[in-house]
């Protein structure tokens, strides 16, 4: 039976679905930072040596192999 105020039945219409986002699918802080993925290089700020990003090791764990610094993410 119909209720008369307008609502309707309960979860149906506007206001119900998962809205469309608004990270824009860069991820973590535009992809530039930490969880920025596998590709890309980490750079010895003492002496400047890159080297290719390893898969799952953090450029702040990794040591510069040149100067022995830890590295961070270009």
């Amino acid at each position: 039976m119909p209720r008369g105020d307008g609502t309707g039945p309960l979860g149906q219409g506007p206001g119900t679905g998962r809205g469309m986002g608004q990270s824009g699918g860069r991820g973590r802080m535009d992809g530039t930072k930490p969880g920025a993925g596998p590709s890309g290089n980490c750079v010895c700020p003492s002496c400047g040596t890159k080297v290719p990003h390893g898969r799952g090791v953090p450029c702040y764990n990794a040591s510069c192999p040149k100067c022995g610094a830890k590295m961070v993410r270009e």
